[in-house]
């Protein structure tokens, strides 16, 4: 018999839950704010909530010291990008784990997430001497290869828990049908699993563009993101509060936007399989 909720344990939890979530956002309410406040009011104490000279000179300013749509162009392509090839590389890794599993399944799972235990900052100067050979410095195209390379981990595991919950059942059904393993993973495979790939590819791509390690040691001018935009701001002659969080305010507008918009489909991905 499912236990009766009361009205006032309905209010309680939700005066909690929008407390937390008011926690969590605070930062980032914090910051956009200050990107509209002038340097001193920024640094004033005690610090001006609502009330205060609101300008947008910072916005401004940012705009004529750095060329922001090259650096987002620069995130578009090199998140995106990381992202489609990881994609394309895991789902199929993915499904021969999940469904023609070998013996050494699992310790090539485990050996495939050991790898994210390793600070990168182990591996900098090899991959350094290496991008620096083969012309790879400042590129969209070698930043997109050790993204890509970066996530590919946590795509593939992610993927494989996915698949692991779909009835072989089904995929032994379609190859009666006389299915190829192609169109086992586009016809079939591919449309069952859409809230795990929509929630993987999500998470994937946030995870690329926030990167800050690689695109600020591989990159300068060219290929420079907003990670390396918003670093920027933060120089030998101090912090400029005010212009960083117009720069970082910038900086994750798109993702939070497009967080915002595929919210429903992101939860929906990462609570797959776990209600029977």
């Amino acid at each position: 018999m499912a236990r009766m909720v009361t009205t006032q344990r309905k209010v309680i939890s939700t005066v909690a839950a929008w407390l937390v979530g008011f926690l969590i956002f605070f930062p980032i309410l914090w910051m956009v704010l200050a990107s509209f406040k002038t340097e001193l009011e920024a640094f004033a104490i005690p610090p001006s909530f609502l009330f205060f000279h609101w300008t947008t000179e910072n916005y401004v300013t940012v705009q004529e010291r750095s060329d922001y749509f090259h650096h987002a162009l620069n995130s578009i392509i090199i998140a995106g990008g990381s992202t489609l090839i990881a994609m394309l590389i895991a789902i199929p890794a993915a499904w021969s784990m999940a469904f023609s599993p070998t013996k050494r399944t699992k310790d090539i799972l485990l050996w495939m997430l050991s790898t994210k235990m390793m600070p990168p900052v182990g591996v900098m100067v090899p991959i350094y001497l290496i991008y620096r050979n083969f012309g790879l410095l400042d590129t969209r195209t070698g930043l997109v290869l050790i993204l890509c390379l970066g996530n590919l981990p946590i795509v593939v595991w992610m993927l494989f828990t996915y698949f692991k919950e779909i009835p072989k059942d089904i995929l032994e059904a379609a190859r009666m049908d006389g299915a190829t393993i192609g169109r086992e993973l586009v016809y079939v495979l591919t449309p069952m699993a859409v809230p795990g790939l929509a929630s993987t590819m999500l998470l994937n791509l946030i995870l690329a563009w926030n990167e800050a390690f690689w695109t600020l040691n591989l990159s300068t001018l060219e290929a420079a993101p907003l990670t390396v935009f918003i670093a920027s701001y933060s120089s030998p002659e101090g912090l400029f509060w005010a212009k960083l969080s117009a720069a970082s305010t910038l900086a994750i507008a798109p993702i939070l936007v497009l967080g915002w918009f595929s919210q429903r489909q992101l939860v929906r991905g990462l609570t797959f399989g776990a209600v029977k």
